[in-house]
């Protein structure tokens, strides 16, 4: 299936600084290169999330394990395939385990998470899903992080949820642009064989209609 927005080829781009970020997308991932070859058609849209990427998600004050957490929680929130399939390999490498993405919907009755994801969680679903902001969601939230936190946290979820909406429409998909490297891609989606494999199969999470679970 073609992109909605045609990609914008790396061989037709003469700016080093781009080229160098989109390598860059290709060596080490989250955003793999394909989002970002649509967004350089503006290059101050491809530069605005580059920056936002590396200062709020990779860099900040928040734990970044947290921030990847909420991020694949929106992913299956939204439904966003592309981003849901890709994992931060900066969490990898700070004891971050497949497993934990798994229960991420079901985070509240999960046992693989503590009591400080959870309410980062619940801060993620509560943004997501539009549910009431309610006192106990920020008492929770207050007692596991400082202010500057809760803001990294709400402004990272407000920003990944509001790409990966837009990035769902748009019919991308992993190694269609600078192919040949399985950065941060996901267990089972390494190459475009094993991604269809792993998308043809019953158990695939996107093939289940998220829904809210705190608010039940």
């Amino acid at each position: 299936m073609a992109p909605r927005i045609s990609y914008v080829e790396p061989a037709t781009m003469t700016d080093e600084a781009m080229l160098r970020e989109l390598d860059r997308c290709r060596r080490e991932g989250t955003p793999r290169p394909e989002s970002q070859a649509i967004r350089a058609h503006v290059p101050a849209a491809f530069w605005s999330f580059a920056n936002t990427w590396q200062t709020v998600f990779r860099e900040g004050v928040a734990d970044h394990n947290i921030k990847e957490l909420c991020r694949v929680y929106v992913s299956r929130s939204v439904l966003c395939e592309y981003c849901g399939n890709q994992r931060s390999m900066k969490s990898a490498k700070a004891g971050l385990e497949e497993a934990d993405y798994k229960d991420l919907i079901n985070f509240e009755s999960s046992t693989r998470y503590d009591d400080r994801q959870k309410a980062a969680l619940a801060y993620a679903e509560c943004i997501t899903w539009d549910l009431p902001s309610e006192d106990k969601m920020w008492e929770r939230l207050r007692a596991h992080f400082s202010e500057p936190e809760i803001v990294e946290i709400g402004y990272f979820v407000a920003i990944t949820m509001g790409q990966q909406r837009w990035l769902r429409t748009l019919n991308i998909e992993h190694h269609q642009i600078l192919s040949g490297t399985d950065a941060s891609m996901a267990p089972g989606f390494e190459t475009m064989d094993d991604l269809s494999r792993s998308k043809a199969d019953a158990s695939y999470w996107a093939k289940s209609r998220a829904t809210p679970k705190s608010a039940a």
